[in-house]
């Protein structure tokens, strides 16, 4: 059984269960008492620094290839990081980079009401990519669905109770002082509109497009009363693209059909995803929740089952990560809680972003790929004026961490004196080629970037007379 199951809610955020489709995701916490669904956008991020430039600083190339070749280290790498390595990092002037980072949207919370729980569960099925949260209180059966409709786009909650049941539905977003945020209740829903200071917009809205019992606004929330099922869709907008944050919602809005439609269609989509990789060991799953497995494994007890669940489990964060995705994951996927996450939550050339996409082309998914792909050609053209006026070369050069906006410049101050990330993201390229044997691919999108790759280190390298 492809699951994660659990007899307790989550105690932290990183404990919680995720669900995505590539362009939304939300990291779904459990508490029986007030859900919490941490929401995400893939480009949501603060957009200040969309238009930053490298400083011109090709002229001191020479001074620093005179003093490496001539064996002073030291000063060598000192006078370039200089000249070369930006801002932020351990810059001695603790420079702010300028790397945007990766924002949250908001939180849907809903407030139920009953007593005490029992029989408490919590999972995720990795094979249809659904979130269930099942108990019961008071004597009634309660449930909570959570999809990233691969289908439609929107995130979708299906709340039911064997009886008739009620609760609050709030949208809210953490203090930012930042980020200005209007929210608004009506009587099919709720929404919350942002915008980042010097950055970007955005909105997220949550209808209530189903209820066989009352909904009504109450004070800042909507108030579900006598209701066996519920259904709430979110969908989000930002400005970062040529749609305004208005427009991207009412484009994406979930159409009004019923959960099991809803969940057929999204499954069946889901599944077309998975790629064309099986792996069966033979051996049987010891049925015990999940962290159980966990620990029991760190102390010594066999559980032959466990790998084959950790490789689901990847396989399903690089497809929750894509699937209808614009942009590669970032270093916590598509999933984040945090206003100033760690290390912005960025794009890392360093290892990183090419450790998240290499299972890609062995498991079968394209569409995974192709993220990177389009993320290595938007930096092309910034990436031709940074070979330039960094190192006056020709070709192009790609910074250590970057963001979506296709900007190369060194952020990273005694890091960031690297030119090896366009190679090796290129690689991905060539593998691309090896595996499907696409010969269009090759000549219209790899090569014109190995081109660019060679004309920089034709420009750049210079022969050792000693």
């Amino acid at each position: 059984m492809n699951r994660l199951w659990y007899t307790t809610p989550a105690a932290e955020y990183m404990a919680g269960l995720p669900v995505g489709n590539g362009r939304l995701a939300a990291m779904v916490l459990g508490n029986p008492a007030c859900e919490r669904l941490a929401l995400n956008h893939e480009w949501l991020w603060r957009g200040c620094h969309r238009l930053r430039e490298c400083a011109k600083s090709a002229h001191l190339l020479p001074g620093v290839r005179q003093l490496l070749l001539a064996g002073d280290l030291a000063e060598g790498t000192r006078q370039a990081d200089w000249a070369f390595g930006g801002g932020g990092g351990g810059h001695p002037d603790r420079l702010p980079h300028r790397v945007d980072p990766y924002q949250p949207a908001g939180d849907l919370y809903f407030r139920p009401e009953h007593g005490a729980v029992e029989n408490y569960r919590r999972e995720l099925d990795l094979d249809r990519a659904l979130v269930t949260i099942a108990y019961s209180a008071d004597g009634t059966a309660f449930c909570r669905e959570v999809i990233a409709d691969a289908a439609s786009g929107a995130i979708v909650v299906h709340l039911s109770a064997d009886r008739p049941s009620g609760g609050r539905l709030i949208l809210d977003r953490r203090y930012d002082p930042r980020c200005s945020v209007q929210r608004s209740v009506a009587a099919d829903g709720l929404t919350l509109d942002g915008q980042f200071d010097g950055g970007i917009g955005f909105r997220v809205e949550a209808a209530v497009v189903r209820c066989d019992g009352q909904v009504a606004v109450d004070g800042d929330a909507l108030r579900l009363a006598g209701f066996t099922e519920a259904l709430v869709a979110v969908v989000i907008g930002t400005s970062a693209g040529t749609e305004g944050p208005i427009e991207e919602c009412r484009a994406r809005r979930l159409p009004r059909l019923s959960w099991q439609r809803i969940l057929r269609q999204h499954v069946a989509a889901w599944r077309r995803g998975r790629g064309g990789v099986r792996l069966a060991l033979g051996v049987a799953d010891p049925g015990l929740p999940t962290d159980e497995r966990i620990r029991l494994a760190r102390a010594g007890q066999a559980d032959a089952a466990l790998p084959a669940l950790y490789f689901e489990y990847g396989r399903y964060l690089l497809q929750a990560s894509t699937l209808r995705g614009d942009l590669p994951p970032n270093l916590q996927g598509k999933w984040n809680e945090d206003l100033n996450p760690p290390w912005e939550c960025d794009l890392h050339h360093d290892i990183n972003l090419q450790m998240n996409l290499w299972p890609a082309e062995a498991l079968g998914l394209d569409y995974a790929a192709e993220t990177l792909f389009r993320h290595i050609e938007r930096q092309v053209p910034h990436g031709r004026k940074a070979a330039r006026d960094l190192y006056g070369c020709d070709g192009i050069v790609f910074p250590l961490q970057t963001d979506p906006w296709g900007r190369c410049t060194p952020e990273s101050f005694g890091w960031a004196v690297w030119i090896g990330a366009a190679p090796w993201l290129a690689q991905h390229l060539w593998w691309h080629y090896e595996f499907t044997g696409d010969r269009q691919f090759l000549c219209e999108r790899a090569y014109p970037v190995f081109r660019e790759v060679a004309a920089f280190y034709e420009s750049y390298l210079v022969e050792d007379a000693a």
